[in-house]
């Protein structure tokens, strides 16, 4: 998994699964530790290739973090079954606030 910032949108890359959240977990505690860090944040999983109900997790906890902090934070091109998730364990209100 690897994740780059680019200006305020945050691309994901490769999978998002029990195995790998922990690292991406890290790479995020390091990226809003950032004195820069924009007041809006967009989080692109358009190269997410695999998730798992971790990856729901991480979403609510991303979701946690922004709030706690004040940010604006976007999830952009969900893959259909982390948002299938979403909907099974009842939190894709949380996750996807403003869907339509």
């Amino acid at each position: 998994m690897s994740a780059a910032a680019s200006g305020e949108v945050l691309p994901l890359k490769g999978g998002l699964t029990f195995e790998t959240i922990p690292a991406v977990l890290e790479e995020s505690a390091l990226f809003v530790a950032r004195p820069d860090l924009p007041d809006k944040l967009t989080i692109d999983f358009a190269e997410v290739t695999d998730v798992d109900s971790a990856a729901v997790a991480l979403l609510l906890d991303w979701r946690r973090m922004a709030s706690k902090r004040k940010k604006t934070l976007v999830f952009v091109n969900l893959p259909a079954n982390l948002v299938a998730l979403a909907e099974l364990y009842g939190v894709a209100e949380v996750i996807q606030p403003h869907r339509a």
